[in-house]
């Protein structure tokens, strides 16, 4: 399967996250949902590595490599206990298209720290991300 269609998946998971989590958070203290739903996570991953056997090898990773999952992995854990706390607050339908706005910070990112260059569609596709999450996230009750 392509990155596209491992893309579209992953966004179909995350969209299906938003509603989950907010019925699943309902009375529960925020940090302690985000421990529970990490704990599922850090399972059922290792559960995938271990029954896949894809080849990976822990030992071969260098410094470089763990330094920067576990950056990503400290950015996710807060990025997931910040999403669980709007969630709490908010409405799935609004606080999903904010946290959306992750995909121009991750364009910006791109740019700044892999030199990745912008495009034309990067302009287009990220101003239509911005318009939409401020249409959607921003709407009158």
């Amino acid at each position: 399967m392509n990155w596209f269609r491992w893309a579209l998946l992953s966004g179909f998971f995350a969209g299906l996250t938003a509603v989950l989590a907010k019925i699943g958070v309902a009375g529960v203290d925020s940090t302690l949902a985000t421990a529970i739903r990490t704990s599922v996570v850090l399972l059922f991953t290792w559960l995938l590595f271990f029954t896949i056997q894809s080849g990976g090898n822990i030992f071969a990773l260098t410094s470089r490599n763990w330094l920067f999952l576990v950056l990503s992995g400290l950015a996710t854990g807060l990025s997931w206990v910040c999403y669980f706390r709007a969630l709490q607050l908010g409405e799935a339908s609004r606080v999903a298209p904010i946290d959306k706005l992750s995909v121009l910070f991750a364009i910006v990112f791109a740019v700044l720290f892999l030199k990745e260059r912008l495009t034309w569609q990067h302009w287009i596709g990220g101003s239509l991300v911005l318009i939409g999450s401020i249409i959607l996230g921003l709407q009158s009750k």
